[in-house]
């Protein structure tokens, strides 16, 4: 299991919590600063860089393995808009995809992104539109048969406008579902990154009418001031189905 890092400095009286203050410097936004100040601050960022990962959100994808087990070895993973590649490590680590875990089955990570990503031990990627008609026939082909789990980090750019913000990630994580109808084993089990809004309910439609059982979960790892949720979608039906009602699905309503 993860364990939360906590920031703190447990040694001296009172444990004080120690912290890292930044001036703005000539020439650089206010805006830069917070951020950069929230970075040497978030004990996530620290961890990864100690452990390894190449960003804090491959503790996002630890923990909810952690709770709802899909990463498991053997199985054949899709990491959708991969970069910088922390989700992968992760995947790689847990599916067995070096064999470095005897007597376990040996798994296998694909990563696929619009830009080139730097080469992850154990995965493999490639620079590809997921949206384009034949993608899903070439992760398929890549992959070697259905995938196990895919799984979406992925965020549209930032526009500044809340509202517009949450309907552009809506609707990249429901191209990403759609996506991963095309390509999933019966069974199977889909992840994704969702912000808070509203607009999502359609979403969720569609994956309750295509899996067993959806989570609506807000990881540890992701900040507390953030919209950001994740769906866990799990036992993929094996056939799409057009989203028409909700009746006798497993919906759990999970925020930690």
């Amino acid at each position: 299991m993860t364990k939360t890092p906590t920031g703190k400095n447990t040694s001296g009286r009172g444990q004080r919590e120690l912290r890292v203050r930044v001036k703005t410097a000539k020439g650089r936004k206010l805006s830069s600063t917070l951020w950069l100040e929230r970075q040497l601050n978030d004990p996530y960022v620290q961890r990864a860089k100690k452990e390894g990962y190449r960003g804090r959100a491959a503790f996002k994808i630890l923990e909810l393995d952690d709770k709802y087990r899909f990463l498991v070895p053997g199985a054949r993973v899709v990491d959708l808009g991969c970069a910088p590649g922390g989700w992968c490590q992760v995947a790689v680590e847990r599916v067995n995809a070096l064999g470095e875990k005897s007597g376990k089955k040996r798994g296998t990570v694909l990563g696929v992104d619009l830009q080139e990503v730097d080469p992850i031990p154990g995965a493999e990627i490639h620079q590809l539109d997921f949206l384009t008609d034949d993608a899903d026939e070439k992760v398929k082909g890549w992959l070697g048969g259905p995938a196990d789990v895919v799984m979406s980090d992925m965020a549209a750019a930032a526009s500044g406008n809340q509202q517009v913000d949450h309907l552009r990630i809506i609707t990249l994580c429901e191209h990403a579902a759609w996506f991963a109808f095309d390509v999933l084993e019966e069974g199977g089990t889909f992840v994704a990154k969702v912000l808070a809004g509203g607009a999502e309910q359609e979403l969720m439609t569609i994956l309750k009418k295509n899996f067993t059982k959806v989570a609506n979960v807000k990881p540890p790892a992701s900040r507390r001031d953030s919209s950001e949720k994740f769906v866990v979608a799990q036992g993929f039906r094996g056939k799409r189905h057009e989203a028409t009602d909700a009746e006798d699905q497993d919906i759990d309503p999970d925020h930690e």
